[in-house]
């Protein structure tokens, strides 16, 4: 059974989650998601699985949110998948995926759910 995480290395919270995995013997596959950004199709598979809506996926900080209007309310859930693909800073992390669920790794403990 394949675990993948969306990791960005520099994100303090997605190393600790990748070192909990491997410290309990889950070797995910590591997905640079800044540099091999999740296509449209993923991300939406990936926010089903997570019960969750793409504008609470995203980081309202970052400057491209505010650049890019994604605060307009207007905005479809393809609209705001579509920014986040092409913007994959938006993506919060990290993302871990196994066995037809995901959890996001804030804390990097959440995702210990996945395995039991």
């Amino acid at each position: 059974m394949t675990t993948t995480i969306w990791h960005n290395p520099r994100c303090s919270k997605s190393r600790a989650t990748l070192e909990l995995l491997e410290d309990r013997g889950v070797k995910p596959e590591v997905v640079k998601y800044l540099e091999t950004p999740p296509d449209a199709v993923t991300l939406d598979k990936v926010l089903t699985m997570l019960n969750l809506e793409p504008r609470d996926l995203m980081r309202k900080s970052e400057t491209e949110y505010q650049d890019l209007g994604l605060v307009n309310s207007d905005l479809s859930r393809d609209q705001l998948i579509a920014a986040m693909v092409a913007n994959p800073k938006l993506i919060e992390r990290p993302v871990v995926v196994h066995d037809g669920k995901a959890a996001i790794g804030r804390p990097p403990e959440s995702v210990l759910n996945l395995f039991t």
